[in-house]
């Protein structure tokens, strides 16, 4: 019954009108099986009176039944097709239900509906909030389904704060499994994939990312994607300078959009339409939907970051009009867009390029108030303001470009020596005796120490003090005293030196290993879970394995040049 439960709402947030009161449930369902139910609440029009007496039917039946995990289900439908404002309700039922459970995986599923939930209704802190607890919960099941559900709404994250290539690498992931698994799930990876490429500029890939999702929902029957698909190439059309074609595939996707009461994509659509209007120099004819843009803001509390230049074209056609009502209102308007914009896309806003920074913005406010109402401002607070921010900015610019340049020295040191020069001193060489240490047995010990080394056992997954004592017939005291006193390190950092020198070798050999994943390069090496890896990594290296790889990538397309 869990499979049933799709990708729903990561692309829009709208709502049916659910009744809210209780529904009398006929006799004639209550022996009837619980995906029956499903089918016949997935199949009603939405906010239809069948609907609810399906929807009602189901959760009944599952509490006749004291049945959890088909309550937690009958929670999640609502989640799914209730209106907006009782989805949260009913999305904390299903999760305090699921945590009677012992059941990882249905309380993680659970959590992840919740953030999808948030998600929708474009709360996205509070939507990784949940995701990051689903993924702690899901991530040590066997259920694949989930796990690359997880993935993917994880993306949808990363998407939105603008971290276009880590996302991108998810959805090729879930592109792969949902792909004969689900097909709803195939082509919202697929439509991500093309934004994502859209985004960093590699307009071709998208097209044909978008040419595929167009191709795989006719071959597959899903036809509801095809607007997205056809809007994303629309804006496509729009960075590669075609604005006729740009505007026919918006308009051509819009009614949907519309219909489906899903204000984020709505907005973009309008915003590139009112740019290509402008583009094409009919600056009357782009005026209305930048309006719209706004109205959305206004009527939702949410703004893209890349929707940001709508408020700066508005403020520069009222300035030129020399409408001081106009531009002002603007001007605010802007102004409570930074604050939401710099609150949640930490990523992103430092990243949008502004025509007018926080600064020049409460001065030409100052400055049109003067005109207005001849009322002043206390310079004061807005200078404090105004330093207060600079000093923030400052700080985090100087910290990112501080930590590159140790990640870069850390690098250009470990390219100049030998990542394998594991320590193995020879036996008759080693250090003064330690008091604790029978010579004889360290000696036999540090013989193994180095076979183990020589034949790379490290790198099997699971070894523990424990285990690697029992390995060597010894106890784990002693070892851990042997390996402190002959190779200066405890076991952990011993382990995870051997294994990161080890891939660190490996990289500098084989190019290929450069485009696995932090997941694979970690198998690589014998580490059970990404985050293990990850963390080994840093500690090792003082860099994150992400910025070593794009480091040795860069090095070898220079020596290429050069060569």
């Amino acid at each position: 019954m869990l499979k049933k439960y799709i990708l729903m709402g990561s692309l829009c947030s709208g709502g049916s009108a659910v009744a809210q009161h209780k529904i009398e449930e006929p006799d004639t369902l209550q022996n009837k099986a619980y995906d029956y139910l499903y089918d016949c609440i997935d199949n009603s029009d939405p906010g239809s009176k069948r609907q609810a007496v399906y929807l009602d039917a189901f959760l009944q039946k599952a509490k006749r039944e004291n049945n959890e995990e088909e309550l937690v289900n009958g929670y999640k439908n609502y989640v799914y097709y209730a209106p907006v404002s009782q989805q949260l309700n009913y999305a904390d039922s299903m999760v305090l239900t699921a945590k009677t459970t012992h059941d990882r995986a249905l309380q993680g599923s659970a959590y992840l509906t919740k953030g999808i939930a948030y998600y929708g209704q474009k709360k996205h802190k509070e939507a990784l909030d949940n995701y990051l607890i689903a993924n702690g919960l899901i991530a040590n099941t066997n259920d694949q389904y989930l796990i690359y559900k997880t993935k993917y709404n994880m993306a949808q994250i990363k998407q939105y704060l603008g971290f276009y290539h880590e996302a991108i690498s998810l959805l090729k992931e879930c592109t792969a499994y949902f792909e004969g698994h689900d097909d709803r799930g195939y082509l919202n990876s697929l439509h991500s994939l093309g934004l994502c490429y859209n985004k960093i500029g590699n307009y071709g890939l998208s097209a044909r990312t978008n040419a595929e999702g167009l191709s795989e929902g006719k071959r597959l029957g899903v036809r509801d994607m095809e607007p997205y698909f056809i809007h994303s190439e629309g804006i496509n059309h729009y960075f590669l300078g075609d604005y006729t074609a740009a505007i026919h595939n918006i308009n051509q996707a819009l009614p949907y959009i519309i219909r489906k009461k899903d204000f984020a994509n709505e907005a973009v659509g309008n915003f590139y339409l009112g740019k290509c209007y402008m583009a094409l120099g009919d600056l009357h004819s782009a005026l209305p939907y930048f309006v719209k843009v706004d109205k959305s803001f206004e009527d939702t509390n949410f703004l893209r970051p890349d929707l940001r230049e709508n408020y700066e074209i508005l403020i520069r056609y009222y300035q030129d009009m020399k409408d001081l009502e106009q531009q002002l209102y603007y001007v605010k308007k802007l102004l409570r867009a930074d604050r939401i914009i710099e609150a949640t896309f930490v990523y992103l806003s430092g990243r949008v390029h502004k025509d007018y920074d926080t600064k020049e913005l409460l001065e030409q406010k100052q400055r049109i108030e003067l005109l207005l109402d001849r009322r002043k401002y206390n310079d004061y607070i807005y200078g404090s303001a105004i330093l207060g921010l600079f000093l923030t900015i400052f700080y985090l610019v100087y910290r990112h470009i501080t930590n590159q340049k140790i990640f870069r020295k850390k690098f250009e040191a470990l390219m100049q020596k030998d990542a394998l020069a594991i320590a193995s001193p020879p036996v008759e060489k080693v250090r003064a005796e330690y008091p604790d240490l029978n010579p004889e047995a360290a000696q036999q010990l540090v013989l193994l120490l180095a076979k183990f080394e020589r034949d790379k056992r490290f790198l099997e997954v699971g070894w523990t003090l424990v285990k690697l004592a029992a390995a060597f017939n010894s106890n784990t005291k002693y070892l851990s005293k042997v390996i402190r006193h002959y190779r200066d390190k405890g076991f952990t950092e011993y382990i995870n030196d051997l294994k990161i020198n080890y891939l660190i070798d490996r990289l500098k050999e084989d190019k290929k290993m450069l485009n696995y994943t932090n997941k694979a390069l970690g198998e690589e090496v014998g580490y059970s879970s990404t985050q293990r890896f990850a963390n080994a990594f840093f500690s090792v290296t003082g860099m994150p394995a992400v910025f070593f790889i794009q480091e040795m990538k860069r090095k070898n397309e220079e020596g290429e040049e050069e060569g």
